[in-house]
């Protein structure tokens, strides 16, 4: 065991954890309207809570259990059994792997809030993020990173899937399942106000940005030279999507928004993930570049052509951006155009597929959507019974 490398991912775990909370929570939050902003804070936290039990129940094993389909890891390690304080994964603390995994299985489902904010039923919420953190989550988790179908030695031969931090494991799932959700929960009734605390939003912006640092750096799984790089073509990424957005949008509309700057950086950080480990700076400044206009449009794309209201635009910019950073590995040659484009395709299928069962599913037992009503209150004090503010005032 490296006492440095086991440091370090001590460090990455808790800022990972960091970006959902607070980070992802007052990102979030923040874009909202005043009504609805405690019951973001509520999903954020309560995924959190709810996802880091079923990790250790079942998550864990299902991704990183022994593989001998290559479909699934089993049910060998459910509740960590056989793992103790000895236990190593390489040259950190096995129980350490596990903890700094959980926090990806969290903020996976809590992308998906973005979507269905301000419409969605708390019971929904829960249910559906719990069985998708298990049925789709977990299950790409082990082919691309616990020696499943799609990792080195798999369907693509000796050199499979290149995905560092979660292009394709942590955006294009949480992406693609967010654009299923908001389709079939329709629109919200009104759709004219903007964010109510622009503050917050830049805020939770600047946490993930930090807290990406453990995400990208502290999948290297080692404090060394290739940390270090992943932590320096973040950086760059998510700065130059941040002025590429802001660039493109004062052109379009004549001004350049903090919020739109904000999301740019969101933006950056998403598509840098799968090519973190891969990629130098220059490409980073290409990626981050491109990033910026590519997701705007992708919005653009999701509300005006697709007519689905994604509220937070979870798909033009983490689905888009992951599945964008994850092909611009193959381009700078770091990776097999096929195992690429073949891994996309079949998680992009897959989570498709099992996301709308999952939802007609869930849909027979428990309500998708609030009353019209109860959407006019506030989910605050419909779902809740409570406030963040005086609406009134």
């Amino acid at each position: 065991m490296v006492a440095a490398d086991t440091a370090w991912i001590l460090v990455a775990t808790t800022l990972v954890l960091f970006m959902t909370l607070p980070g992802l929570a007052l990102f979030y939050g923040g874009l909202v309207r005043a009504r609805n902003v405690l019951s973001v804070f509520m999903q954020t936290i309560a995924i959190a809570a709810l996802m880091s039990i079923l990790w250790l129940a079942a998550g864990y094993s299902i991704a990183f259990g022994p593989s001998e389909s290559g479909i699934w890891g089993g049910l060998s390690k459910a509740f960590l059994i056989g793992v103790d304080a000895d236990s190593l994964f390489g040259t950190i603390p096995e129980i350490l792997f596990f903890a700094f995994q959980m926090t990806f299985a969290i903020i996976t489902p809590a992308l998906i809030v973005g979507a269905y904010v301000e419409r969605v039923t708390f019971a929904f919420v829960l249910t559906f993020s719990a069985l998708w953190m298990l049925l789709v989550y977990a299950p790409v988790a082990h082919w691309i990173w616990g020696g499943g179908f799609l990792s080195d030695g798999g369907i693509f031969g000796d050199v499979g899937t290149k995905d560092f931090a979660g292009g394709i494991v942590v955006h294009e799932t949480a992406g693609l399942a967010a654009l299923v959700v908001a389709y079939f929960l329709g629109h919200r009734k009104d759709k004219s106000k903007p964010p109510h605390n622009p503050g917050f939003v830049m805020l939770g912006a600047s946490m993930l940005w930090v807290g990406w640092f453990g995400f990208n750096a502290g999948s290297q799984l080692a404090a060394d030279g290739g940390a270090a790089m992943a932590m320096v073509v973040t950086h760059i990424s998510a700065a130059t999507a941040s002025l590429s957005w802001v660039a493109w949008e004062r052109i379009k509309y004549g001004k350049a928004s903090m919020v739109g700057l904000v999301t740019g950086t969101i933006a950056g950080l998403a598509s840098i993930t799968p090519a973190s480990g891969f990629v130098g700076p220059v490409e980073a400044l290409l990626i981050g570049a491109i990033a910026g206009v590519l997701t705007q449009e992708a919005c653009r794309f999701v509300k005006g052509f697709l007519k689905i209201d994604d509220t937070l635009d979870v798909f033009a910019v983490h689905g888009i951006g992951g599945i964008f950073g994850t092909i611009m590995i193959a381009v700078f040659g770091a990776g097999s155009w096929a195992a690429q484009l073949g891994a996309l395709a079949i998680v992009g299928v897959f989570t498709f597929v099992v996301t709308i069962v999952l939802v007609k599913l869930i849909t027979l037992f428990i309500p998708i959507r609030v009353s019209e009503e109860e959407e006019y209150t506030g989910l605050d004090l419909s779902s809740h019974g409570e406030r963040a503010y005086d609406l009134t005032s």
